[in-house]
């Protein structure tokens, strides 16, 4: 099973960079890099037991 996400990311006013997926309720997180916050957000998906076995993520 693969699935897309649509993931926003912003930079907050004290320069942290913030995800949100929006098709997932609750699924958000922020980081000082943009690498962390990949990995973060990944992370957070996955921690949905629907998606938990079955995530592989690409960012354009």
């Amino acid at each position: 099973m693969s699935r897309e996400f649509n993931v926003i990311i912003e930079r907050d006013a004290d320069g942290y960079f913030v995800a949100s997926v929006p098709t997932l309720k609750g699924c958000h997180t922020q980081a000082k890099s943009l690498d962390e916050l990949m990995e973060r957000i990944r992370e957070a998906i996955g921690r949905r037991p629907r998606y938990a076995n079955a995530l592989c993520l690409e960012f354009e």
